[in-house]
């Protein structure tokens, strides 16, 4: 909850209107410690309340981002998940065939990093970086990539 309380305060400090269906939507994704898509968000706040629509949760949404206080990730094939900022720049994995998404340090790819600037130079900014393979749940349970 104080993660939720934070963000709640953040948006009343910068002049918004805290709405109980922008709480809700901020407590959600703020709960949920996972990535969401726009619509488990919605159903997730819907759950609660028939006070809400699918509009102003993409609404919320989209101020939260432009705040930075949540990030938006578009992992392709028109899936957008978006997750509390609550650490800095991180890597997603993303699993072709549960959908899982984890985070990684982004240090750890670095070296990466520097090779394609070396290489190519091309500067990496991976706020928006996804490499995509296979889970381990997915790996242990046989399944092909």
């Amino acid at each position: 909850m104080p993660h939720c309380d934070t963000l709640i305060k953040t948006l009343r400090r910068r002049g918004y209107r805290v709405t109980p269906q922008r709480e809700m939507v901020v407590e959600a994704i703020a709960h949920s410690g996972r990535h969401m898509t726009a619509e488990e968000v919605f159903e997730e706040v819907r759950a609660r309340t028939r006070a809400v629509n699918v509009a102003t949760v993409y609404r919320t949404l989209d101020l939260l981002v432009e705040e930075g206080l949540v990030s938006r990730a578009d992992l392709g094939g028109g899936r957008v998940v978006y997750a509390t900022v609550r650490h800095g720049p991180h890597v997603h994995l993303v699993c072709r065939h549960c959908g899982q998404v984890v985070d990684a340090d982004v240090a750890s790819f670095e070296p990466l990093f520097k090779y394609i600037r070396t290489q190519y130079g091309f500067i990496c900014h991976p706020h928006h970086f996804a490499i995509y393979g296979l889970c381990a749940d997915c790996q242990t349970e046989g399944r092909a990539g």
